[in-house]
């Protein structure tokens, strides 16, 4: 096979990097205490990249040490707003100063495709840490309304020592989407990586420090989720914590909230979006472009991803057809090359766990409308399947699948497809296509989920908040100045005046 000059220009950055291994605890990296390591592979190419630090609680405890004693001393809790904004600033150009070393380090860690990591860490993750940082000395508190005797201020305060527990789909982005406002806010953090994509946050922790960052306001301790994530989840000097990731694990650190500190803990979990076609859609090379994106960007490996695509029965055999067509141009392969778009699945296990889905689908009745089942020898990589007839209660159509499916599922009325976007436990994201826009909002006003995008596929942008209800979620937010309410205790100061 030739390379394309850029492809070869990215395996060569590969080649050339330095991974990280260990932890970063109080501004330096720094071995497990057990002295204990796992291996980080390349999913394109199943390849041992290294090995990283095996944090646990003994690792925990002292990343929570340098980041309360941090907390603290103030230099960054308490330091002028502006500070912040200069350092979070730095940071965001020092991102995209390193953009291409950070994206291939993502690429080789996560399957992910070259040209995903270069736009979010190229624009995204940079972007987070300006507004943010723009947001700092930004953000009043209030003076309530009294009568002369009294002054009431109400004042927004860090909220101190805040855990940060990473998914594996967005290792970067998502990392920025929880660091950004809790250091905006003046918290001092600790992040657990997800075990299968440790090494971009660990890098990220380095740039931070030479950004401005104090030792011990960043600390990244990689780990596993029974081991470093529990400890977290149930340390008793943690304050808050943010997760995303999974709807069984997100309980999970609820049980531990309970079982130690009562800590608030942010949920951002799983779902299983629908992307709604209404009657009068138009079915062109937009709508099509958007809904094979919904369910196979990222590989699906992605938490609002529409799998779930209810379709008017007359318009059904149009956009089947032009889905099939869509779907088959997919170049699936090597995530270095530009040309690629999509990557692998992150892990073996998770390959098989998707290819039981699409087992389950055919036994269950769907029909298999496209699938390319070739097998490559290297690597963790599966192609996207498009099943049609699917129901309602089809285990692809309850069950998050976390890969590339897309199953379409025909409803005689709006009336109908309404009651089945309805039919989940879940509430993250939806999809609506119409040419009325009073259909849109109806759909977009009786959805229980935190984001609803019309005539298009989108989470939104850093500007607009993001989560999810029911299952999905908890009342936390990413994103937008909804964020910050993650990172900050909220103080009332009552002042009595005397009487003049």
């Amino acid at each position: 096979m030739t390379l394309s000059p850029d492809t070869n220009r990215f395996h060569d950055i590969a080649g050339r990097l330095t991974l990280p291994s260990n932890a970063f605890i109080d501004g330096a990296y720094v071995p497990a205490r057990s002295g204990r390591v796992f291996e980080t592979l390349n999913p394109a190419t199943s390849a041992v990249l290294g090995t990283v630090a095996h944090g646990d609680a003994a690792d925990v405890d002292l990343a929570v040490a340098a980041a309360r004693r941090s907390f603290k001393e103030g230099a960054w809790s308490r330091c002028a707003p502006e500070h912040r904004k200069d350092v979070l600033l730095r940071l965001a150009q020092l991102v995209r100063d390193h953009a291409e070393e950070l994206a291939v380090l993502e690429s080789i860690d996560s399957g992910k495709t070259i040209t995903d990591c270069l736009a979010e860490i190229g624009e995204h993750v940079p972007t987070f840490f300006q507004w943010y940082g723009e947001l700092a000395d930004k953000s009043f508190g209030k003076v309530a309304p009294t009568g002369e005797d009294a002054l009431a201020l109400i004042l927004k305060e860090p909220a101190g020592v805040v855990g940060l527990v990473l998914p594996w789909n967005f290792p970067l982005l998502m990392a920025a989407w929880k660091l950004a406002p809790a250091l905006a806010s003046g918290c001092s953090t600790v992040v657990k990586p997800a075990e299968q994509t440790p090494l971009s946050s660990l890098r990220l922790a380095e740039l931070a420090m030479e950004a401005g960052l104090p030792a011990g306001v960043l600390n990244v301790v990689p780990g596993f989720g029974e081991t470093a994530g529990q400890a977290i989840g149930r340390h008793m000097d943690i304050d808050v914590v943010s997760f995303t990731g999974s709807t069984e694990v997100g309980a999970l650190f609820l049980r531990y909230a309970s079982e130690s500190n009562l800590k608030p803990v942010g949920l951002e979990m799983g779902g299983k979006s629908p992307l709604v076609i209404l009657d009068d859609a138009v079915i062109d090379d937009h709508l099509v472009t958007n809904a094979v994106n919904a369910a196979c960007w990222n590989g699906g490996q992605n938490c609002s991803a529409n799998m779930r695509q209810i379709v008017h029965a007359s318009l059904k055999d149009e956009f089947l057809q032009a889905v099939v067509e869509k779907v088959a141009t997919f170049k699936v392969g090597d995530p270095l090359d530009p040309e690629t778009q999509m990557g692998s699945m992150v892990t073996d296990e998770h390959l098989r766990r998707v290819s039981r889905y699409v087992e389950t689908g055919k036994s269950e009745g769907a029909r298999v409308a496209y699938a390319d089942e070739k097998v490559r020898p290297d690597g963790f990589f599966l192609n996207p399947t498009v099943f049609d007839g699917v129901t309602r209660n089809m285990t692809i159509a309850r069950e998050e699948i976390f890969g590339p499916v897309l199953g379409v599922i025909d409803v005689a009325d709006n009336a109908e497809a309404l009651d089945v976007a309805l039919d989940t436990p879940y509430g993250l994201h939806a999809s609506v296509f119409t040419r009325d826009m009073d259909k849109a909002m109806h759909f977009a006003r009786r959805l229980p989920c935190g984001t609803v995008s019309i005539n298009c596929f989108s989470e939104g942008d850093v500007k607009t908040p993001f989560g999810g209800y029911k299952q999905s979620g908890s009342l936390a937010r990413d994103n937008g100045v909804e964020a910050m309410d993650q990172y900050v205790q909220t103080k009332t100061v009552w002042v009595y005046l005397r009487p003049m």
